[in-house]
């Protein structure tokens, strides 16, 4: 269960940021079976293809996906970035109260939490 949740998250995941370079055909298997949760064979009856078909293109898409990642490295980099924003967030939010005050600091910490808040969907 966890394999297959974590599949999902991935694909999710290299979708959100590499979907405009596959193929329509491929952008809509993949939207179908991830996002809208449906079954090889109601995808084929949609495109008049067989269950196998979209298996394939399925397949292909995923490894397309990863191999854009690969190279890219976007998702690592926006993963990677957005630990740090947490990281800076928190120590931060750590200093003294009398230096948390500052109307400069303040402002920074309230941008922050807003672009992490904003970077949460990707």
């Amino acid at each position: 269960m966890d394999r297959m949740l974590n599949k999902v998250l991935r694909v999710g995941q290299l979708y959100d940021f590499y979907n405009a370079l596959l193929t329509e055909k491929q952008r809509d298997c993949l939207n179908m079976h991830y996002l809208q949760d449906l079954s090889l064979a109601e995808i084929a009856a949609e495109f008049s293809v067989s269950r196998q078909a979209v298996h394939d293109i399925l397949r292909r898409a995923e490894q397309t996906l990863e191999e854009y990642e690969q190279k890219l490295g976007l998702a690592a980099r926006y993963s990677q970035e957005r630990k740090l924003l947490v990281e800076v967030v928190g120590s931060l939010q750590q200093l003294p109260y009398s230096v948390k005050t500052l109307p400069e600091l303040n402002q920074a910490i309230i941008t922050l939490n807003s672009l992490l808040e904003d970077t949460r969907e990707v």
